[in-house]
């Protein structure tokens, strides 16, 4: 199964920006619709942000829209989540994974099943 390595997280003050990344290696993850998702301590892992392999759709839950921004580096073959504006509820383990499509949209929350879970990225927001 296709697998990424999270990195970048942290602890950072609420209103403070923190980006994480997921890198592959021996696949190209342009190949791929790729999401975010986070699991905060006592919850259910969700979704927060996906984008298409061609970019053509990016999408993000209702609760980090306008304070986050995902993205891709094809040269590096990464994708990141920069996260502004942070709060205290942003805080958990953040997850990068390939996501399923549905008419041409990357769809929120719906990991596919060729992929694995990594170890994920911990964020930390707290004063």
């Amino acid at each position: 199964q296709l697998q990424v390595v999270e990195s970048g997280g942290g602890l950072v003050q609420p209103g403070g920006s923190l980006r994480v990344s997921c890198a592959a290696s021996g696949f190209t993850l342009d190949s791929y619709a790729i999401g975010w998702f986070r699991q905060a301590p006592g919850k259910e892992r969700e979704g927060v942000s996906c984008i298409n392999e061609n970019l053509n759709y990016i999408d993000y839950a209702d609760s980090v829209k306008g304070r986050f921004t995902i993205s891709r580096d094809t040269v590096e073959n990464v994708v990141y989540l920069q996260m502004n504006s942070l709060k205290t509820e942003d805080t958990g383990i953040y997850y990068c994974i390939g996501v399923r499509k549905a008419y041409g949209r990357c769809l929120l929350g719906a990991p596919h099943d060729d992929w694995s879970w990594g170890q994920g990225t911990q964020v930390t927001v707290s004063s």
